[in-house]
C-alpha cells in the first residue's frame, strides 16, 4: 500500500508540475496544458510537437519522467508476483518435505468442526499429526492454524500416500460422509494392516460396515453427546471430572496406555512385584489383556503378559516414570 501510495503521489506531481509548466512555457490554456502533460507523460504521443526549445525540453522532461514512474510500477508488480510465488512454493516444498520426515505420527481426514477438535487435542498433548481435506473452507482454515496439510482427498490411495500413511501410527476418519469414511478406512488398512484407525460413523449401520472395513474404534458423534449430556446430567461431578482430566489441557494428571512387548523385561511379573506405585508414583487401574477382555480391578497378584496394555494414571513426571518402567530393554539400554 505504502508503494502504490508513492506512485499516486509521483504521477499527481508529475502531472500538476507538467501542466503548470505547459502553460507557462507555450501560454496554452489549462485544459491544453493538462491534456499536452497526460499523453506525454504517459507515453502516448502528442497531436502536435510543441514549438519552441523550452517546449520541447520540457516534453523530454515530462518524458523521462513517465518512463520513471512506470519502471517503478513494473519492478512493483514484478516483485509482488514473483515473491509471492517464490514464497507459496518455497513454504510448499517445506511442508512436503516436513511430512516426508513423519514417522510414528497421525493422520486426520476431514478438517471439519470434528477433524478441528481433533488437531486441537493433539497440538495440545504433543502429538504429530498431518491434515488432509479438500474443501475451500477446511483449506482456509487449516492455513491459518499453520498445520501440515496435504490438499487432497483421503478416499485417494495417492493422497494418503502422500500424508505418509506407510510410516504412521493411527489415522482418523472423521469426513462428514460415512462412505468416504468406509472408503478412507478400507484403504488405509490395505495400506498398511497395523495402523490404529478410529472413524465416525452416523448410525449404527455404519458403525457395522466401518468396524468390517478394519476401523479399530469407531465414534458415534450423537450417540457420544448423548451419552455425555445424560451423565453430565445424572452424575454431574463424575462426568466433569472424567471430561477434565481426558483432555490435553487439563490439569497435571492424565492417562495414559503403555503396551508389554516381547522385550520388555518386566513381562510375566505381577505388579505387586514391580511395586508400581513406590517406584514411579502412577497408578495402574486397569489391564486390557491380549485376548482383549479388560481387568478394571487389577490387584497385586496381576501378572502382566507380552500383549497386555497397562493404563496409568498419574502426574507427566509419574507417567514418564511408568513408561520408562516398562519399555523395551533395547530402549532402556540407549
Amino acid at each position: 500500500m505504502r508503494r502504490l501510495a508513492r506512485v499516486f503521489l509521483a504521477a499527481g506531481v508529475v502531472i500538476g508540475t507538467g501542466t503548470v509548466g505547459f502553460r507557462v512555457i507555450l501560454d496554452e490554456s489549462w485544459l491544453n496544458a493538462f491534456y499536452r502533460t497526460v499523453v506525454t507523460a504517459t507515453l502516448n504521443g502528442l497531436d502536435s510537437p510543441p514549438h519552441g526549445t523550452a517546449g520541447r525540453l520540457w516534453t523530454v522532461v515530462l518524458v523521462l519522467a513517465g518512463v520513471t514512474i512506470f519502471a517503478y510500477v513494473g519492478a512493483v508488480v514484478v516483485e509482488a508476483i514473483a515473491g509471492g510465488v517464490l514464497t507459496g512454493a518455497w513454504a510448499e516444498k517445506r511442508r512436503r518435505k516436513t511430512i516426508e520426515q513423519q514417522h510414528d505420527h497421525f493422520i486426520i481426514c476431514g478438517y471439519g468442526r470434528v477433524g478441528q477438535r481433533i488437531a486441537s487435542e493433539f497440538r495440545q498433548s504433543g502429538a504429530p499429526y498431518v491434515v488432509i481435506d479438500f474443501t475451500s473452507e477446511a483449506l482456509e482454515a487449516a492455513r491459518e492454524s499453520d498445520e501440515l496439510l496435504v490438499e487432497g482427498n483421503a478416499t485417494d490411495d495417492d493422497d494418503l500416500e502422500r500424508a505418509g500413511i506407510a510410516r504412521a501410527r493411527g489415522l482418523v476418519a472423521a469426513s462428514d460422509s460415512d462412505s468416504d469414511n468406509l472408503y478412507i478406512t478400507l484403504s488405509a488398512r490395505a495400506a498398511n494392516p497395523n495402523l490404529l484407525i478410529v472413524a465416525r460413523a452416523s448410525d449404527e449401520d455404519a458403525e457395522k460396515k466401518l468396524r468390517l472395513a478394519g476401523a479399530d474404534r469407531v465414534v458415534l458423534p450423537y450417540a457420544t453427546a448423548g451419552r455425555v449430556m445424560a451423565n453430565l446430567t445424572l452424575k454431574p461431578q463424575v462426568a466433569a471430572f472424567l471430561n477434565v482430566v481426558t483432555t490435553a489441557d487439563g490439569p497435571d494428571l492424565r492417562f495414559e496406555e503403555i503396551e508389554i512387548t516381547a522385550s520388555c523385561v518386566q513381562a510375566d511379573k505381577s505388579i505387586g512385584e514391580l511395586h508400581v506405585r513406590a517406584r514411579t508414583g502412577a497408578s495402574i487401574i486397569a489391564v486390557r489383556h491380549r485376548g482383549g477382555e479388560f481387568d478394571t480391578r487389577p490387584s497385586a497378584e496381576t501378572t502382566l503378559h507380552v500383549g497386555d496394555v497397562v493404563v496409568g494414571v498419574g502426574t507427566d513426571a509419574e507417567i514418564r516414570a511408568l513408561e520408562d518402567l516398562f519399555a523395551p530393554s533395547q530402549a532402556v539400554g540407549r
